[in-house]
């Protein structure tokens, strides 16, 4: 444990790596570039106008914008003000983040312009009284609809002592809650799960150590800030070790290929699709790549082709896999150091220290090693509970403290863990969590559908992606077409079906259950 003392607070891990690191590099964003001396001042900033703002310990702010610095400084205001980030994923449409904004009752949105979506604006539009929304801050591009630009913002902090946002600083402990970072479930809605500093800095400074994180590396961080992946493995890993931090808005190979070479990129961690990308990108051989060092890929099956690929045509020396959920921190298990490629393409690695992990069956009780069964785990990872849910929270943490992960999955002789199933049905869709319950219930807005049921297919490049099979409402007419473009206007893209089947019926069980492998059958015989 050599990060969970230490630090009491996410605010103050960043003050003490300004110490340590001063005038070394924290952040590259495009033409911006500051020493981690001049984030621990731009957070003080921050904090003071989050105060003038009137977010006081406890109050909830929405953040949706793309992976940027104005991201970060934002976050770290919000924190250190007291107040409890909801990251919002900007794939979402406004329905979406109206429902987030609701149920977790935020008193301000901090928000962008990106990839033409002025999300301040379409919210206002689709839900304009949000009860308990007080204020809107536009972080990058035109101020839009939003209450205050990013410039604003900071000018009104001005009116605030220093000293003032040092003490909001000094008040945060490790367990107080830093983030509701909501993640859809089964039902169909999307649940908020609480987590503290402590949590996130005791796991995620662990893993930084364990995978060489060293104050010489720059980490371009191509996973969304709204995720874990981005957020906590990514930026806030960096400010605990001191290494550089360079936000990627929007993956794109080559401009990914660019920023390595230009600015010495030493750590990628995302999905296997984005490490495809690079390695069959027609001009990879005219970029310098040689400075890549660490890496960690996820979240679905990684060949062990691609692994000998990234050591051999990326160069990278380290090259992990992972498993968690947001429950848990989004950290559970990885492999190691000296762990062979078979095993870090076939396994998810072992639990990480003072983290539990067993398997069980139906029954709850544990299963023989190299048996399938649901992962469990308990720790100081584990979530202190879904927001306003207590009745989710019973539901998945028992009173022994274990998590019920929903994801089926097998221990070794060895302690590495392999998840071979989802007893909860979830996808993953090129790196994100896709729910069907969710898909499903968002495609019964289509006039035309009157029952749908979501499975996923195997896609080259994503990994998986939905297919819908439909029961259209009679006398209605649609097509797949149709549907696809509608869900497209309804959903983020990751959630969309690439494919549509029409059926005059269901299969269900005796109970109206949709027997789901009997769907997976008919699309494997065609």
């Amino acid at each position: 444990m050599r990060y969970d003392q230490r630090h009491l607070s996410i605010p103050h891990a960043v003050r003490d790596t300004a110490i340590r690191y001063g005038d070394a590099a924290a952040v590259i964003d495009g033409e911006y570039r500051c020493s981690y001396r001049e984030l621990a001042e731009q957070m003080v900033e921050s904090v003071q106008a989050a105060i003038a703002l009137g977010i006081k310990p406890g109050d909830r702010v929405g953040l949706c914008a793309p992976n940027s610095a104005e991201w970060i400084i934002a976050a770290l205001g919000i924190l250190g003000a007291g107040g409890v980030v909801v990251p919002l994923n900007t794939r979402f449409k406004s329905g979406e983040l109206s429902y987030i904004l609701r149920k977790s009752g935020a008193k301000a949105l901090f928000a962008s312009t990106f990839l033409d979506n002025d999300y301040i604006s379409a919210l206002k539009e689709a839900d304009p009284r949000l009860p308990a929304l007080v204020h809107t801050v536009s972080i990058l591009g035109p101020q839009g609809a939003a209450g205050l630009s990013w410039q604003e913002f900071l000018e009104a902090g001005k009116a605030v002592p220093p000293a003032r946002a040092h003490t909001s600083i000094e008040r945060l402990g490790p367990d107080d809650i830093s983030d509701v970072m909501f993640t859809s479930g089964t039902t169909g809605h999307p649940k908020g799960v609480m987590l503290t500093h402590g949590q996130s800095l005791r796991a995620y400074g662990w893993m930084a150590e364990e995978y060489t994180f060293t104050d010489s590396d720059v980490f371009l961080i191509v996973p969304p800030f709204f995720h874990c992946f981005g957020y906590k493995a990514g930026w806030l890993a960096s400010l605990i070790h001191g290494v550089t931090v360079v936000p990627m808005p929007v993956f794109d190979a080559g401009k990914a290929l660019e920023t390595i070479s230009k600015e010495r990129v030493s750590i990628m961690l995302g999905p296997p699709t984005i490490f495809s990308d690079l390695l069959n990108h027609p001009r990879r051989a005219s970029f310098d790549v040689s400075s890549l060092r660490v890496s960690m890929t996820g979240g679905t099956t990684v060949p062990e082709s691609l692994i000998r690929a990234m050591k051999s045509e990326l160069t990278f020396d380290i090259v992990m896999s992972a498993y968690g959920l947001t429950e848990a921190s989004a950290l559970v298990t990885t492999t190691r150091l000296a762990d062979s490629e078979a095993t870090v393409a076939s396994t998810s690695g072992r639990p990480i220290p003072d983290v539990e992990v067993k398997i069980v069956d139906d029954s709850g009780d544990d299963v023989p090693t190299k048996r399938p069964g649901e992962v469990l785990v308990r720790g100081y990872n584990v979530t202190r509970g879904y927001w306003d849910d207590p009745a989710a929270t019973a539901a998945t943490v028992d009173s022994d403290g274990w998590l019920h992960t929903g994801d089926v999955g097998l221990l070794d002789g060895e302690g590495n863990l392999t998840i071979v199933d989802r007893k909860k049905d979830m996808y993953i869709v090129g790196g994100f969590n896709a729910y069907p319950a969710e898909i499903e219930k968002i495609l019964l807005g289509f006039g035309p559908i009157e029952q749908a049921a979501v499975v996923s297919v195997p896609d080259d490049r994503l990994g998986e992606v939905g297919c819908a099979f439909v029961v259209l409402r009679s006398g209605q007419k649609t097509s797949a077409r149709e549907v696809i473009g509608w869900a497209r206007a309804h959903m983020a893209n990751f959630k969309v079906p690439r494919q549509v089947h029409f059926v005059d019926l269901l299969p269900r069980n005796a109970g109206g259950k949709v027997l789901k492998d009997e769907l997976r059958g008919r699309i494997n015989a065609r």
